[in-house]
């Protein structure tokens, strides 16, 4: 019995990220290998003001994005919501998000091609304030929601709060909610566990906390979180990195599963995230000073 095979993309959106050196002349030359194979194809940079709206009313088959993780980022926020999934080559450092490196593109493409890959969905996070029986957002988090200080070298206070109970205090510079997929980042920077990328459980783990809970916690699927900050002084949500929320006294930071899901074309089963792990601890000075004793 021949194994099923994944529907061949026809219409493929090419994005690079503007500050990745060389990323769109890389861009240009996807583009021309997909042209010759018949496909329709558009390219420009991640940030250009078409993109959103052109991502979710032509519904590209495809979204391919150049760049390191952070380019994938933010190519999740524009194609998640509207359903279309990703496919990441690597023109940045050692990352978790890209599977396919800068001189493997053309093999990768031409298995894509011949529909021989999986889709790996991933969880995202859906985070809205309600401030004074107002709700601002929602937002949607690809790697992590922080409740943190803000320019103020001081500690914050922050109660969090799982499906309505109380789960811990805090005293921290902050507590970083982030997905499996986040747990690669910033979370994993802060001492937190890596998550499986199948896994739909939040991570919550405390930023340098003082006097107060210094483990991160792996609630179950279907939890949801709120956080309440004890404002003194500066105190700020900040959604994957980008520009913070200022919060006010009274405010509630709420996060839950989100009702969109990331879409990354793979080559590799699911075990080529492990190799990734792999590789990732074996790259740490202190494995690399073990390894050199052996």
């Amino acid at each position: 019995m021949s194994e099923a095979r994944s529907p061949v993309p026809r219409h493929v959106l090419v994005l690079a990220h503007p500050q990745v050196e060389a990323g769109l002349s890389e861009a240009e030359r996807v583009a021309q290998f997909l042209q010759r194979h018949g496909v329709q194809v558009r390219t420009g940079l991640l940030n250009a003001p078409w993109v959103r709206t052109y991502v979710c009313q032509q519904k590209p088959d495809l979204v391919i994005a150049l760049g390191g993780d952070g380019t994938m980022l933010r190519a999740g926020h524009l194609a998640a919501p509207c359903g279309v999934p990703i496919l990441g080559i690597n023109l940045g450092r050692f990352g978790f998000l890209i599977e396919v490196q800068r001189d493997e593109w053309p093999q990768a493409l031409e298995r894509l091609l011949r529909g021989e890959y999986r889709l790996e969905r991933r969880m995202m996070l859906q985070v809205s304030l309600h401030r004074g029986g107002q709700t601002l957002g929602p937002w949607e988090v690809v790697n992590e929601a922080v409740v943190c200080r803000g320019r103020s070298v001081r500690p914050v206070r922050l109660s969090a709060y799982v499906d309505g109970l109380l789960l811990s205090r805090y005293v921290a510079d902050g507590l970083i909610i982030a997905t499996p997929t986040g747990s690669t980042a910033y979370a994993l920077a802060a001492g937190g566990p890596i998550l499986p990328p199948e896994l739909r459980n939040i991570l919550l783990v405390p930023v340098a906390p003082h006097l107060s809970v210094d483990r991160a916690v792996v609630l179950a699927e279907g939890s949801s979180v709120k956080v309440v900050p004890h404002v003194d002084h500066e105190v700020v949500l900040s959604i994957d990195g980008q520009e913070p929320e200022a919060l006010r006294p009274g405010d509630e930071v709420h996060i839950r599963a989100g009702e969109h899901s990331l879409l990354f074309v793979r080559f590799q089963g699911p075990e080529y995230f492990y190799r990734l792990l792999t590789a990732y601890m074996r790259s740490h000075p202190l494995v690399q000073k073990l390894d050199a004793r052996a």
